[in-house]
């Protein structure tokens, strides 16, 4: 692991670091927000942050304002980027497919096999060095993310049992399975046998295994995507599982950062609710 940048931030460190990973064969560049507590070396608890389509790890480091909450609640926030990259690494001419596109999955169709392996990434490799390398307590861990990346922090969630105590998302892509931002996704990724597909889509997870914590969702009623993210099918599937959630439709909001920043607090103040009792 090497260094890229680290700056002093609401008392506490945003740190920018980047490491050769096993799971996609490629460098990787994440950032990592530690609170005050993490410089006195107290391990933290740790809250994941998934970003969205064409994102890095740098966009919601930087316009999501996560780290005043983080470091009032003293929780370590992790951005991981969004997929593989570099020439080496398959690329498509469309924004929602390739780099910056990973879909949080483990690719198994060429050409994408050999690098897109964002699932192990952000549950197998990425702790592994956080864990090595940082004042982190990887027992309280929760999740979150926008857009593609709400997609990938329910679908974590459901996927791996007993990993993260809480779960939100800001706009989540929620039935990829049905939507256009999925099917082509699913398919260049996955191949065409759509039962591989079930356990990348949240809905559809939501009715097979659940989540047994509890979830907070927010839609922007003026999601310029909303027809792609389908949020009435999550609102479904949570009412008809009965799963343990909020879920809440912001009147007047899009699907930019300025969405996710007005209700970052709300999300910070729930998870810090799970991973400090």
């Amino acid at each position: 692991m090497r260094t890229i940048s680290e700056q002093a931030c609401f008392g506490g460190i945003q740190g920018v670091y980047a490491h050769d990973s096993e799971a996609t064969g490629t460098e990787m560049t994440f950032g990592l927000f530690l609170p005050p507590e993490a410089k006195r070396g107290q391990k933290v608890p740790v809250l994941w942050y998934l970003s969205g389509l064409t994102c890095t790890h740098e966009n919601a480091m930087i316009k999501a304002g996560a780290q005043g909450w983080a470091a009032e609640a003293g929780i370590a926030v992790v951005f991981p980027d969004t997929s593989p990259r570099g020439e080496e690494v398959a690329d498509h001419d469309d924004y929602d497919l390739g780099q910056g596109a990973g879909f949080y999955l483990n690719a198994t169709e060429e050409p994408w096999a050999p690098h897109y392996r964002m699932w192990d990434y952000v549950t197998d490799d990425l702790p592994t060095l956080l864990a090595r390398e940082f004042p982190l307590d990887m027992e309280r861990q929760s999740i979150t993310g926008h857009s593609m990346g709400g997609h990938g922090a329910l679908t974590m969630a459901m996927g791996v049992k007993g990993r993260y105590r809480s779960v939100s998302a800001f706009a989540p892509i929620a039935h990829p399975t049905a939507s256009d931002w999925g099917r082509k996704q699913l398919a260049a990724y996955l191949g065409d046998d759509e039962r591989l597909w079930a356990q990348h889509d949240a809905v559809l997870m939501l009715r097979d295994v659940g989540f047994p914590g509890p979830m907070l969702i927010d839609y922007g009623s003026e999601d310029e995507y909303i027809d792609k993210l389908m949020p009435e099918a999550l609102a479904e599937a949570i009412a008809s599982t009965r799963q343990q959630a909020v879920f809440r439709m912001q009147p007047g909001y899009d699907h930019s950062y300025f969405f996710v920043a007005s209700f970052m607090e709300d999300h910070i103040a729930f998870h810090a609710e799970a991973l400090l009792a």
